[in-house]
């Protein structure tokens, strides 16, 4: 699959976090929580994953491969590696979401602590697909076609994706916009869905096969005002079978909780990582 050069932001000396975005966002996504966790003692990384943003775009290849998570969470263990974290909690959203747990699946010795946000597993999500998912989530299915997403995002990006910079904020909407009017780019993260559809899904089954488990401590994070419990009733239920030590908190937002919410997102990130508190007397472990 290749390596790729990754455009990152990171900052900070404390317990290292990796915070990954979705679709159609960058690393800027995170402006307003990075700086919240930074000032609780964190080191905060923020990549544009391969394919999105100004990160690399790999050669597209006929199996999709390319962009599969098990590829992009590759990256950012070889990120993290260089940056100098050894182990590191993961944050994922929305298609970062399912990079989370393939990093975490893949390379279970490396993440001390996972969240999840604003998804369930691929291949959970294909196993309950219904009418009105194919409905709500059509674009799954439309993205996973040759050519023709593509020439409909690129007739007007900003029509097809929304966004404003009253919510986003001035630079983040900048740079997303940036993002989303650059064909490589939306060619990229179309990818993404292509490998999710095929690739990622024949990853999942052979966990399930494999009996494989989550092994951290996990916690998976909603939006109240996006669709999980209106698609799966208790999202926690799903994720139960792939975790070993889960918890769970709705954020009150919409999908882009990050942006919309980022208040109350920060305190329920803060309040999962911060380590707990060495006995008096005692000495801090070094990893």
């Amino acid at each position: 699959m290749g390596e790729v050069a990754l455009r990152v932001r990171h900052a900070g000396e404390g317990p290292p976090v990796l915070l990954i975005h979705g679709h159609p966002r960058t690393g800027s996504t995170w402006h307003a929580v990075a700086p919240r966790l930074l000032a609780r003692g964190f080191a905060v990384v923020c990549p544009d994953m391969r394919g999105y943003g100004r990160s690399d775009k790999a050669v597209v290849r006929s199996d999709h491969s390319q962009q599969s998570k098990r590829a992009v969470a590759l990256d950012l263990v070889r990120l993290m590696q260089r940056l100098g974290h050894a182990t590191f909690a993961v944050v994922g959203h929305d298609r970062g979401c399912y990079v989370a747990l393939r990093l975490a699946l893949d390379h279970p010795a490396v993440v001390s602590r996972l969240v999840v946000m604003d998804g369930v597993p691929i291949s959970e999500a294909l196993a309950r697909c219904d009418a009105k998912f194919a409905r709500d989530w059509y674009h799954w299915f439309f993205y996973a076609q040759p050519d023709k997403p593509e020439q409909a995002i690129l007739a007007d990006p900003e029509a097809w994706y929304g966004g404003h910079p009253d919510t986003m904020g001035a630079e983040n909407y900048q740079e997303y916009r940036e993002a989303i009017r650059d064909p490589a780019t939306v060619g990229a993260m179309l990818e993404d869905y292509r490998a999710g559809l095929t690739m990622d899904v024949e990853h999942e089954q052979a966990d399930r096969r494999a009996g494989r488990t989550i092994s951290c401590p996990t916690l998976f994070a909603w939006s109240t005002e996006d669709d999980m419990e209106d698609l799966y009733g208790d999202p926690l239920s799903i994720w139960r079978g792939w975790t070993n030590d889960l918890r769970g908190t709705p954020i009150p937002s919409g999908h882009h909780l990050a942006e919309e919410n980022p208040a109350a997102l920060s305190a329920a990130l803060i309040d999962f990582l911060t380590p707990p508190a060495s006995p008096e007397g005692a000495s801090p472990s070094r990893s």
